[in-house]
């Protein structure tokens, strides 16, 4: 009685989950961004083990002088910073902190958009309207600039970051819920398992709801990317919290401002780990709402 939406099966049969699987394995794009966030996410579990050194440790502070930062060498490929650490070591943990942070925002933000947008899909009227006018509202914000409020109100710290980012992303989940549930309610299938005596809450919680987050977990795939980049951005102006030598690309990145002229690349390397895996996780969630896309499944 699913129908044909995201949880149920196509009209060969195939299930449509299946079906967009199998879609992405011949896509090229899907592929290259898989690679990437496979990538990212291997160097961010396996950070104990790939690392030379650990995330707070300096090993070549001793090598440090006002006007030279060494660049790379037998012990430290990638050069050492300003402050003495690994730049490579540098840029492994800091993979851990941006996938730490990019999932645990993405949670957030989608367990609080799922509840708001199935209240409003589930009880409608009075309910949906005061919902929908409080998405209105969080969404005339510029989310850079709601992140920045959030995360300088809940103080300098990686929670808060968590948290800022999390909540700008709660009504972009919430009013897609929503319309997405208010789409299928029309649905044959929802109106025949209503003809059948089932009450409203086991067709919205057995029907319509798992019919409904396809849609929902394609943004949550972009939403990593937007986490990443966010969080580097929270990070660069200083409320990420921490100390200037921590592990983290955005925070790298602000150290390296004042040392562009002598040693560019400790701008350059955290900038390009930083844009390479929003990419990744860019392609991944563009060729997953692709293969999920009714009007491609009919030409196929």
């Amino acid at each position: 009685m699913h129908g044909d939406g995201p949880s149920g099966a196509d009209h060969g049969g195939e299930g449509v989950w299946a079906r967009a699987w199998r879609t992405l394995r011949k896509n090229p794009v899907a592929i290259v961004g898989g690679v990437i966030v496979a990538v990212f996410v291997l160097v961010a579990v396996l950070a104990p083990v790939l690392a030379p050194y650990g995330g707070t440790e300096l090993p070549g502070r001793d090598q440090i002088r006002p006007t030279m930062i060494p660049g790379p060498s037998a012990e430290f490929p990638l050069g050492l910073d300003r402050y003495g650490g690994d730049l490579l070591s540098k840029l492994i943990w800091g993979a851990r902190a941006s996938l730490l942070v990019g999932i645990l925002a993405t949670l957030f933000g989608l367990t609080g958009g799922l509840l708001l947008g199935l209240l409003a899909g589930w009880f409608g009227k009075w309910v949906d309207f005061a919902i929908m006018r409080l998405v209105d509202l969080m969404l005339s914000v510029p989310s850079l600039l709601l992140a920045v409020s959030i995360a300088a109100i809940a103080g300098q710290s990686s929670m808060a970051v968590i948290v800022a980012i999390g909540v700008v992303q709660i009504p972009i989940f919430a009013r897609l819920l929503r319309g997405s549930m208010l789409a299928q309610k029309g649905q044959d299938y929802v109106l025949a398992a209503s003809a059948l005596g089932l009450t409203r809450r086991s067709v919205t919680m057995s029907h319509v709801l798992p019919n409904s987050v396809g849609p929902v977990i394609v943004q949550a795939t972009l939403s990593l990317a937007t986490a990443v980049i966010e969080a580097a951005a929270l990070s660069f102006l200083g409320l990420g919290g921490g100390e200037p030598s921590t592990a983290e690309w955005g925070r790298m990145l602000t150290a390296a401002q004042q040392e562009l002229a002598v040693a560019p690349r400790l701008a350059i390397l955290p900038g390009i780990c930083i844009a390479v895996t929003a990419l990744g996780f860019t392609l991944v969630g563009e060729s997953l709402r692709e293969a999920l896309d009714p009007r491609n499944r009919t030409r196929r």
